[in-house]
Order: C-alpha cells, then structure tokens, then sequence
C-alpha cells in the first residue's frame, strides 16, 4: 500500500534545533563513549559484534542529575548530529489510571518503536522522558494499587530492556531512587551536575553576547544555576531588550539573577509551616 514516509510520531532531526551544549568535563568524557556508537556505521558494526559476542544488541544510556542540566536536550542534539528520528514518551502520561492499561501501554511503545526501526533508514532513538516514575525503588507489593500498578510497568520494563535491540535514553532527576534491577539494564548511566564556575561562564558568555567576560566570570561564581536557569535569564534580557530597545546592563542582569531562585539569601522564601 502507499506508505506515508513521514511518521507523526517521530520527531525527525531536520525539524530539531540545532543548540550549543557546554558539558562539564566528567559529563563530556562519559557522553564521548555513547557518542562513538551514534553514527550509522559505528551502530551498525557495534551491533555486528555484539551478535556475535552473544551480547544484548541495545544501547541503552540513562540521563540523570538536577533538573534543567541539560539532558533531554543532548538527546536531541545527539539526533540532530547523527540524522536520527527521536520517539519521544512522556512517562507521566503513560501512568494511566487504569490498572492494566498503562501495562498494555508499556508494552505498546516497544511494538510501535520496532515497527518505526523496521520502516525508518537508520534506527530511530526511543526516549523515556522523566523516567523517575518507572525506574525508581520498587513499592511494597500489595501495599496500593498503584503501587502494584508501577511494579507491574517496572516488570514489563526490565524484560523489554533485557532483550532491547535499538537506541534507548532515558532521563530522570533521580540520583538516589533508582531501583539496582534497573542499574544493570543501563549500559550507560551519566550523571549531569550544574555546570562548573569555568563552564558556567562560558555558557553565560555564549547566551548573553552583551556581557565581558569578566562579567560572565562574576555571574558564574555568585550564582549556581542550571543551564535552564540561565537560559531564563537569557529570554528575559531579549524580552528587556525589545521593550527598552537596548540591552540590560551588568546590575540589571544581576538583579534578574537573584529574582530567579527562590532561595538566594537575599530573599530566601520559607515555604512550609
């Protein structure tokens, strides 16, 4: 039958936006491993020799640290870099309420990700986004429903990831959660902190043009941002800057850094009783 070659499921790399990434040094010696299986032959070949080595044919990386560090954006830069199409699940919504739906749905996003390999030029990349939910400590059986409703998913999940053949990212802000049976089934587990005070100023200088680089320094060193905190930043000086017609000076740009967290010293918010 005719087929349509696009698939709306997909997110295809032409359609990503390419974006600089600063990685921290332990980040960047750990992603260049994953990175050197990424290209088609490099793939290709891996998956010859893991055959014949009788070896799980996947390659399976987990993404983990604080929250805005930049994880999901590498894996879309990773298939912006090397043509791949992304399929992309938002965990939370997979969660369904229905005992034993969400475990068809599980089971679901593995048959649709094969049948995306079977018809696409090079292997798609599956991504569990915000996998906290399904690859945390398991709950005592029997304790909730949904408690046995999340070990059934996390059943499904181990024996799927056992036999995966493909490319599979995962990313979580777990950094202590995650359940052991899940450790061995991450070939690659890359642990993403905030950037370093070196690295931060290099990332404020690329974001914020208008500042020196002493200026970037001072930011770097006063505040411990994420990259998407600092990405905020950066959309309110475009903001200021179509309002006022120019550029926010250094103490203007200072005064949105400490307005951004919630707990700088100079307005540390108690919340809580």
């Amino acid at each position: 039958g005719f087929k349509e070659n696009k698939n709306n499921k997909l997110n295809y790399p032409d359609k990503i936006q390419k974006n600089n990434l600063f990685y921290n040094p332990a980040e960047k010696l750990q992603l260049n491993t994953v990175l050197k299986s990424m290209s088609h032959t490099s793939f290709s070949d891996l998956q010859k020799r893991l055959k014949a080595n009788k070896l799980p044919l996947g390659v399976t990386s987990l993404l983990y640290g604080a929250p805005g560090t930049g994880k999901t954006e590498t894996v879309y830069q990773i298939a912006k870099k090397y043509n791949r199409p992304i399929f992309k699940v938002e965990i939370a919504e997979t969660k369904s309420m229905w005992f034993g739906e969400s475990q068809k749905l599980v089971k679901k996003i593995f048959t649709d990700y094969y049948e995306f390999k079977k018809d696409e030029k090079v292997c798609p990349i599956l991504l569990f986004n915000e996998a906290d939910a399904i690859i945390g400590k398991r709950k005592n059986a029997g304790s909730t429903s949904v408690a046995d409703t999340e070990n059934a998913i996390q059943n499904i999940l181990l024996e799927e990831l056992e036999n995966f053949n493909g490319i599979l990212f995962a990313t979580s802000n777990l950094v202590n959660n995650l359940d052991p049976a899940f450790e061995r089934r991450f070939l690659f587990k890359i642990k993403f902190d905030t950037p370093s005070p070196e690295n931060a100023a290099k990332i404020w200088h690329h974001k914020l043009a208008f500042l020196n680089e002493k200026e970037c320094l001072e930011l770097a060193s006063q505040f411990e941002f994420s990259g998407g905190e600092m990405e905020n930043i950066a959309r309110k000086c475009v903001m200021y800057k179509i309002l006022h017609e120019k550029n926010p000076n250094f103490e203007e740009v200072h005064s949105l850094c400490i307005n951004e967290k919630w707990d700088t010293d100079r307005n540390r918010v108690k919340i809580g009783f």
